[in-house]
């Protein structure tokens, strides 16, 4: 099978990379477990940033950009994760899904996740990126990823990349989404 990470972070090393692959370390080993072998690929946006404005601005893709569409549209589930500016992804994430053909992400198992530095921006995937991927009619894991900077070390965030990585791999290998319930809530009065 193949898994496809796709990370925004601008420059490494970053909390964005490092949360993405945790999550692909935990769907490739729900997959593995399962039967399958994993082909996991990384597509760096950073490393694409220049291809990118200059396909929207000439709508003709360079040979690494198309390479990196190729290898999107080839993948049996993507994970894709973006920093959070300003509430919302970063304009090189949101501009590269901007350019791939409509169809690419069609039923494809999508995980999204997103780190930022304060927790005040924790409903940004749901509210920025899940819209954007319901569009592109991507099958959406129901478990988002949001890791703000004191989340690091939790065990609250690494949880929710277990879930999120069973879910994605209970996708992409053809079951239900697994959706147990990992994380415990803390009461309203604390």
């Amino acid at each position: 099978m193949k898994l496809v990470v796709i990370s925004a972070d601008l420059s490494p090393p970053s909390p964005t990379r490092v949360l993405a692959d945790r999550l692909a370390d935990t769907t490739r080993w729900q997959l593995t477990a399962h039967g399958h072998e994993v082909d996991t690929r990384v597509v760096e946006l950073r490393d694409l940033a220049a291809d990118i404005a200059h396909v929207m601005e000439t709508g003709s893709p360079g040979s690494d950009l198309r390479h990196a569409v190729k290898t999107v549209a080839q993948a049996d589930g993507v994970i894709a994760v973006s920093p959070i500016f300003s509430a919302s992804s970063s304009g090189l994430f949101k501009s590269f899904f901007d350019v791939l053909d409509n169809t690419t992400l069609t039923g494809k198992p999508v995980l999204l996740a997103a780190t930022g530095a304060t927790a005040r921006h924790s409903v940004t995937p749901e509210r920025a990126l899940r819209p954007l991927f319901s569009r592109l009619r991507a099958t959406l894991v129901p478990t988002t990823v949001y890791a703000a900077t004191e989340d690091w070390g939790a065990a609250c965030l690494a949880d929710r990349i277990v879930r999120a990585g069973r879910e994605l791999g209970s996708l992409m290998g053809g079951r239900a989404a697994i959706t147990e319930n990992t994380e415990s809530v803390v009461p309203l009065k604390q």
